[in-house]
């Protein structure tokens, strides 16, 4: 540069060096991250890593965790805080704006539906077109397949706008022929293709339709594709294990990968026995896992098939004072019963049978998840049960904490790590999700060891709980001092490797 006029060259300089100076001040004082965790317990379940230091997260990851300090566009003040990776629901039947808003409260960053499914998969989420504050997807539904076939009609989810799913269709009772599995065979490998998440099979809920022939066919693509097969096994008397013992020669058969439903709540008193037949068919070369819940309460439609045509009152050991109408809370008499099943045949009901000493012994299994199998939320003035806005509270509340049924590390394990692992054969995104590591998703839980709990109860479900206090998913905080912020739309829908 060339100044003529010598006059002007020391305000000139003058200029020059203020400019420097505040580009070397903007510089030293820029945030490195997008947001800082401070000084929290952060605890990563699969490495063991449980230290007080600080995490800083970038573009929707985590990208550093360290006990020096850091500079945050945001930070949280986690001080006598636990961070955690944000929980992984993978049985959930709420894909709704309610249930996202119960679910972030309780710590969940994603949530799946891969029992029931949906078919075709783009459906799934519908409730989330304009924006979704967590992560959701879903299986192929065999249901919603085998009812285009059997019948012609589209199902695509259990519930569709205003449509409810019946079952007292031709698909939930009738057998079908070798021409009509061969299509099934095809319009599922197609759901695979669109991503999904493996396939979800409702047995039990159509006991006597599904053929062996079938069920084979089933247990035939998830091992050609390597997905995981979600399957509600057909249930026996007071735990008779003949469903287990079904899908286990299968799954030893295929080398299909096989996720039992809530097998707590098949199992009953015979919990142990089928965990300790899941163990050796694993030693045996099987690939199979299962989940628990966190409450007691059965929950499910007054039309399923387990009620409609099977004698439910000798199978669980309890009356009709032992359930609950979900939608009022009421609990049901022989007339209320009759009445609800012939007018509403859609409706939702609790069944209480479940012990405590069978939870106990389900959660201590090694690799045991843990799930709500919630019911669609849909209004809040309508109840449902209080397992989407509280299971993963109560288990580290009730279970971990109170009952000190396991380390705080491992009840963590069963809330996301395990999910995780398990999902990575359906799709590898999830290898960043489930842990906090340098790398991973930035979805993460911070909350209070101290007073944690589930507030949420049968009749009163919407209760959120204590203790949760701050929620991210894709590094954006979607709970903030256990309140749930308006205007964040980080979630995505999850997709399979096909996709």
């Amino acid at each position: 540069m060339y100044i003529k006029n010598t006059n002007l060259l020391g305000p000139v300089l003058k200029t020059l060096i203020t400019c420097l100076s505040l580009l070397i001040f903007f510089h030293a004082n820029a945030a490195d991250y997008d947001v800082v965790i401070a000084n929290g317990r952060v605890i990563d379940p699969e490495t063991n890593f449980d230290e007080i230091t600080n995490v800083g997260v970038r573009g929707g990851a985590i990208s550093r965790i360290s006990k020096q300090p850091m500079k945050g566009n945001h930070t949280i003040d986690a001080q006598g805080l636990v961070v955690a990776p944000g929980f992984i629901d993978v049985h959930s039947h709420s894909p709704t704006l309610l249930g996202q808003h119960l679910n972030l409260l309780d710590g969940v960053t994603t949530q799946l539906d891969l029992e029931a499914g949906s078919f075709p998969v783009s459906f799934y989420g519908e409730h989330f077109r304009g924006g979704a504050q967590l992560n959701y997807g879903s299986s192929v539904g065999h249901f919603a397949v085998r009812m285009k076939v059997m019948e012609g009609v589209d199902m695509p989810y259990i519930f569709a706008g205003s449509k409810v799913l019946s079952m007292a269709s031709a698909t939930w009772v009738k057998k079908a022929t070798r021409a009509q599995i061969e299509q099934m065979r095809v319009l599922l490998n197609k759901g695979l293709d669109e991503g999904g998440l493996g396939i979800g099979v409702l047995l039990d809920y159509m006991t006597t339709a599904v053929s062996d022939e079938e069920l084979r066919m089933l247990f035939e693509v998830a091992a050609d594709r390597q997905v995981p097969l979600t399957v509600h096994v057909r249930r026996g008397y007071t735990g008779d294990p003949a469903g287990l013992m079904e899908v286990i020669e299968l799954a030893k058969k295929t080398k299909a990968p096989v996720f039992i439903c809530h097998i707590t709540h098949n199992a009953m008193g015979r919990i142990g026995d089928w965990l300790a037949m899941i163990d050796q068919a694993n030693r045996a070369g099987a690939n199979i896992t299962t989940e628990t819940l966190s409450y007691a309460a059965g929950g499910t439609s007054i039309s399923a098939d387990v009620f409609r045509r099977r004698d439910w009152q000798s199978m669980f050991d309890i009356s009709y004072e032992d359930v609950q109408w979900v939608a009022t809370g009421e609990w049901l008499t022989k007339a209320t019963w009759e009445k609800y099943s012939i007018e509403q045949p859609s409706g939702m009901i609790n069944h209480h049978y479940v012990k405590e000493p069978w939870l106990e012994t389900a959660l201590q299994w090694p690799r045991m998840m843990v799930s709500t199998d919630a019911l669609p939320a849909l209004d809040i003035s309508v109840a449902t049960n209080p397992n989407i806005a509280g299971t993963f509270s109560r288990m580290l509340g009730h279970y971990v904490r109170d009952r000190q049924l396991m380390p705080l590390t491992e009840g963590l394990a069963k809330l996301s790590l395990y999910q995780a692992q398990w999902m990575e054969q359906a799709a590898p995104l999830f290898k960043k999700k489930g842990r906090i590591q340098k790398g991973a998703d930035a979805d993460i839980v911070i909350f209070d060891p101290d007073t944690i709990a589930a507030n949420a109860t049968y009749g009163d479900p919407y209760q959120k709980p204590t203790g949760i206090i701050h929620v991210l998913v894709g590094g954006r905080h979607v709970v903030q001092n256990s309140t749930r912020l308006e205007g964040m739309y980080p979630g995505r829908k999850l997709l399979g490797r096909s996709n």
